[in-house]
């Protein structure tokens, strides 16, 4: 069944390629597929409802239903159950969204490219960024991106580097800035453009600690901790620096992937927590959190920038990667 929706779609680009009009825009044609039945398709997922999908495409209901019909017998299969409360997708209709999905983003791509070469310079830039870049060098990139191109728009997600490389997969984002990884078959780094940081214990500016003399890390082991679950790359940071050190894990009783939540946790409620440095530096200016001040404590870790391996990067993350290779760059 996923083969066959598949090898439609493939005699689909087999049939129109370099016939870029039918697959950019244009009305309903007697083609087996086209990107007004994938919208329509699409949307309903989205919506969950038929009267919903058909206001927001402003269509009236029995014009979006013939659509779907059409798609439904060019393909050979139902792709929705109806019900009372709305409409759910069929096996058929999973295993057609993600190449629904691709296809539309591919066309919206294509517009952009087109609008580059016209000088329009419209779009936009989806990225997605660890924590301590989304707060420190991504803004600085978007901003001067953003002065050169003012049409531009952009939208940015925060995560780890699970959910961008999920992100990069769903085409979610175009590009994901995280710490090193290795390629696989699917995402790759961008060699030429990345950096470092560095890491330290956090704590707030009147934790008791503060008030030891010398201070090491053993005495950290005790205290209450808060960081990124198991499994993420500030937890596998943290771990090699207290290894490093002879030592075990200390007490860690909250994990969250929330960096508000982290943040909260030292602030308010005196946890202790590992964390870059451009995450907490305007909690420091602010003498709110600060570096906790053990002098054998220094870890840097390196970022980079990663692409999906297959696909042209569209050229909105393109001027993002420039900008990002400029600021970024030792010289």
């Amino acid at each position: 069944m996923r083969a066959k929706v598949i090898t439609l779609l493939h005699d689909f680009g087999a049939r129109h390629a370099g016939t870029a009009a039918p697959l950019l825009a244009g009305p309903a044609s007697s083609m087996s597929l086209n990107l007004q039945q994938l919208r329509a398709f699409t949307t309903i997922v989205a919506t969950g409802s038929l009267g919903r999908a058909a206001a927001e495409l402003h269509l009236t209901q029995p014009a979006l239903s013939r659509t779907i019909k059409r798609l439904e017998t060019d393909l050979g299969a139902p792709l929705f159950e109806r019900h009372s409360k709305g409409m759910e997708l069929t096996a058929f209709g999973h295993a057609l969204l993600p190449h629904a999905m691709l296809l539309e983003r591919e066309a919206e791509h294509a517009r952009e490219e087109i609008d580059a070469l016209r000088g329009l310079a419209r779009g936009t830039i989806k990225v997605g960024a660890v924590g301590a870049i989304a707060s420190h060098v991504l803004p600085l990139a978007v901003d001067q991106v953003l002065n050169r191109w003012p049409n531009l728009r952009v939208e940015i997600i925060e995560g780890v580097w699970d959910r961008l490389a999920q992100g990069l997969m769903r085409h979610e984002i175009d590009l994901a800035l995280s710490t090193v990884a290795p390629d696989t078959d699917d995402i790759v780094a961008i060699t030429d453009c990345h950096w470092e940081d560095e890491s330290f214990v956090v704590a707030r500016c009147d934790h008791p600690l503060r008030r030891r003399k010398p201070l090491t890390l053993a005495d950290t082991l005790g205290e209450r901790w808060a960081i990124p679950p198991r499994g993420t790359a500030p937890y596998a940071h943290m771990q090699g620096v207290f290894a490093a050190h002879g030592l075990g894990l200390p007490n860690i009783v909250v994990e969250t992937r929330s960096v508000p939540v982290l943040k909260s946790m030292v602030a308010r409620c005196g946890f202790l927590t590992w964390m870059p440095e451009p995450m907490y530096d305007v909690e420091a200016q602010a003498k709110v959190m600060d570096t906790l001040p053990i002098e054998t404590v220094r870890a840097t870790r390196t970022l980079t920038a990663f692409r999906r391996r297959q696909g042209i990067l569209p050229s909105p993350a393109a001027k993002l990667l420039d900008e990002l290779r400029r600021l970024t760059s030792p010289e």
